[in-house]
C-alpha cells in the first residue's frame, strides 16, 4: 500500500486534485463528442453526459477516482436503440426509466455482482483498453480522424477495423498534426520522467495541461504563419457553440413520456441498465485495483449514483452514462486524490461549453493523441503482463484471452470471454484440489494409501476422485478422511460407497474416516 495520506476536507487535497480535474477535462472533451456522433445524438447530448457524470455521479458516488460519462460500448445501443424508436426524445424516455432500474438495483444490493469478476480478468480488461488506446490514437496522432474519438471496438463505423486503419492513415498524414502530437509527446515524458521529479511546481501543474497548451498555441501561430503546416478544422475539437442564451438553450433536448408505457420503451431501458450496470462495475473494480491507496467502493451506493446520474441525463437530454476506466486511469495518473477531481472537471466542463467553446475548437485532437498514448501505455506496460506470466498459467491465460478479446472485439464481448476462460481455469483447480493422496509402499508389496476430502467437495469433483479410486493397484489399503470436510455432496458420498461395496474383489481394503451413517448413499 502507498505511503501517501489523504487530507481531510473537501477541498483538503485541491493541490493534487485541480490538475487533475484539467486533465481530465482534456481527455473527456473528445470523447463526449466522439460518443455522441458514434452514438447517432446531437454532440451537445454527449457534454450532458459529461457533465452530469462529473458533477451529479461524482457528488453521490463514493468512488475516491472514478470518473462518469458517456460510455462507447453503450454507443452501437444507442445508435440501434434510437433507429428503433424514431425519435431521440423517446429514447431519452428509455434512459430516464434505465436510471430508475439501476436505482433500484442498487438498493437491492446488486453491486455484489462486481466481486465475482476474477482479478485476471480484471487485469486483462486494464492491460487490453491500455492497448485499445494506443492504437486507435495512431491515427488522430497522424492527423487522420474518420474513426471518432473513443472508439473501443475492433470493428469501426468508418468500415474499417483497428489495424486496417492505421494502414490507411499512411495516406491521409497531416504534416502539422504530426508536429503536434510528437512535441506533445516529448513535453509530457520530459514532463513525467525528468521535471516533475525535480520541482514540486511541475507536479502542480501537469504536463498534459502543458502539452494542451502548445497544441492551442501551434494551431493559433501556424494559421497565420505557416499554412503549409497548419491544422485544419477538421482535426480539431468541435463543440457546438451557441450565439446567444436562448441558442444554448435550444441545444437541450426533452423525453417524449407520452411513450413512457411503450414496451419497446422498455425493452431498450432495461437493455441500457444492465449494459451500463456491468460496464460501472467492471470500471470501479479496474480503478480500485488502479488506486495507489487501495481504496475500495461501495457498489451498491455506486449503481444508485449511477441511476440517479442517468434519470437526470435523460431528463436533460443526455447520452447514458457510466464509469468510464479510460477517464478514471487519466485521472489517476494526472495525480487525482479524491472525487473532488471528477466533480471539479464537470464543473469545468459545464463552464467552458458554456462561456468559452471558441478556445476548446482551437484543441487539436493530436495532442489529445499523445496524453491517451502515455494512458495507454500505464495501462498495459510490460512489466504487468511479466507479473502475470509469473503467477501461472491460471492467471496468465484469462489474463491474455481477455487481452485479445477486448482487442479483437470489443469491451465487453472480450470481458465476456475472458470470464469463459477464467471460469475454466477455476473448474479445472477445483477439480484438481478436491483431494490430497499421500502414498506410501510397505512390505512385501502392499500400498498403504490416505485420501484426504478437500474442506468444500462438490459433484465437479466427482470425476477427479473416481479417476484416483479406478487407479489404485491391488494390495492396496485405503483410507479415505473426511473429517476436514464440512460439506461433501450427495454425488461424491455415492462414488466412495459404490467403489468400498466393489473394492474387495479388486483387492482394495477400504476404511472410511468421519463418513457418519446417516449420510450413506441410498442403493
Amino acid at each position: 500500500m502507498s505511503n501517501e495520506k489523504i487530507n481531510p476536507g473537501l477541498f483538503g487535497n485541491i493541490k493534487q486534485d485541480l490538475p487533475a480535474s484539467i486533465v481530465v477535462l482534456f481527455v473527456a472533451i473528445p470523447l463526449c463528442l466522439g460518443i455522441a456522433l458514434a452514438s447517432g445524438a446531437s454532440l451537445f447530448s454527449g457534454l450532458i453526459a459529461g457533465i452530469v457524470g462529473g458533477i451529479v455521479v461524482g457528488s453521490l458516488s463514493n468512488s475516491s477516482l472514478g470518473v462518469s460519462g458517456p460510455a462507447a460500448g453503450l454507443a452501437v445501443i444507442v445508435l440501434n436503440s434510437i433507429q428503433s424508436l424514431g425519435a431521440f426524445e423517446i429514447f431519452l424516455v428509455a434512459v430516464v426509466i434505465a436510471g430508475a432500474i439501476q436505482m433500484i438495483m442498487g438498493f437491492l444490493k446488486g453491486g455484489v455482482i462486481a466481486y465475482y469478476f476474477p482479478s485476471a480478468v480484471i487485469k486483462g480488461m486494464l492491460a487490453g483498453i491500455g492497448i485499445i488506446i494506443f492504437l486507435k490514437q495512431i491515427p488522430h496522432a497522424f492527423g487522420y480522424d474518420a474513426d471518432y474519438e473513443g472508439d473501443l471496438s475492433f470493428w469501426q463505423k468508418d468500415g474499417e477495423n483497428t489495424f486496417t486503419e492505421i494502414i490507411k492513415m499512411v495516406d491521409y498524414i497531416s504534416p502539422g498534426a504530426l508536429i503536434v502530437s510528437v512535441a506533445s509527446l516529448l513535453i509530457l515524458l520530459t514532463w513525467d520522467n525528468i521535471l516533475a521529479k525535480k520541482h514540486k511546481v511541475f507536479q502542480l501543474i501537469q504536463g498534459p495541461i502543458v502539452a494542451v497548451m502548445f497544441g492551442v498555441f501551434y494551431h493559433i501561430v501556424s494559421a497565420s504563419y505557416f499554412p503549409a503546416y497548419a491544422i485544419n478544422a477538421g482535426h480539431l475539437v468541435s463543440v457546438p457553440v451557441a450565439d446567444s442564451l436562448s441558442g444554448f438553450a435550444s441545444l437541450f433536448a426533452f423525453p417524449d413520456f407520452s411513450h413512457a408505457l411503450s414496451g419497446d420503451v422498455w425493452v431498450v431501458a432495461l437493455t441500457i441498465a444492465i449494459v451500463a450496470s456491468l460496464e460501472t462495475l467492471l470500471s470501479v473494480e479496474a480503478t480500485d485495483k488502479l488506486d495507489p491507496l487501495k481504496r475500495t467502493t461501495d457498489t451498491n451506493r455506486e449503481l444508485m449514483a449511477q441511476g440517479t446520474g442517468n434519470m437526470i441525463s435523460g431528463l436533460l437530454g443526455g447520452l447514458p452514462i457510466t464509469q468510464v476506466i479510460v477517464r478514471s486511469s487519466a485521472n489517476i495518473q494526472s495525480g487525482g486524490r479524491t472525487k473532488l477531481s471528477a466533480i471539479m472537471h464537470g464543473i469545468f466542463l459545464l463552464l467552458c461549453v458554456f462561456s468559452i467553446p471558441f478556445v476548446l475548437n482551437m484543441i487539436p485532437l493530436a495532442v489529445l493523441a499523445s496524453v491517451l498514448f502515455v494512458v495507454g501505455y500505464k495501462l498495459a506496460k510490460p512489466s504487468l503482463f511479466k507479473q502475470m506470466y509469473k503467477l501461472g498459467m491460471s492467471q496468465f491465460l484469462p489474463f491474455v484471452v481477455t487481452i485479445l478479446g477486448i482487442v479483437f472485439t470489443d469491451l465487453l464481448k472480450g470481458i465476456g470471454i475472458g470470464l469463459v476462460v477464467g471460469i475454466v481455469m477455476i473448474l479445472r483447480n477445483s477439480l484438481k484440489n478436491s483431494h490430497f493422496l499421500n502414498k506410501e509402499t510397505v512390505g512385501s508389496g502392499l500400498n498403504k494409501v490416505k485420501m484426504t476430502l478437500a474442506e468444500e467437495v462438490t459433484f465437479l469433483n466427482k470425476g477427479a476422485i473416481l479417476k484416483e479410486l479406478n487407479n489404485l493397484p491391488k494390495e492396496t489399503e485405503l483410507t479415505i478422511d473426511m473429517s476436514k470436510s464440512t460439506h461433501i455432496d450427495y454425488d461424491v458420498l455415492e462414488i466412495i460407497d459404490n467403489y468400498k461395496s466393489t473394492a474387495e474383489s479388486k483387492g482394495v481394503s477400504v476404511e472410511l474416516i468421519n463418513r457418519g451413517d446417516s449420510e450413506t448413499a441410498d442403493y
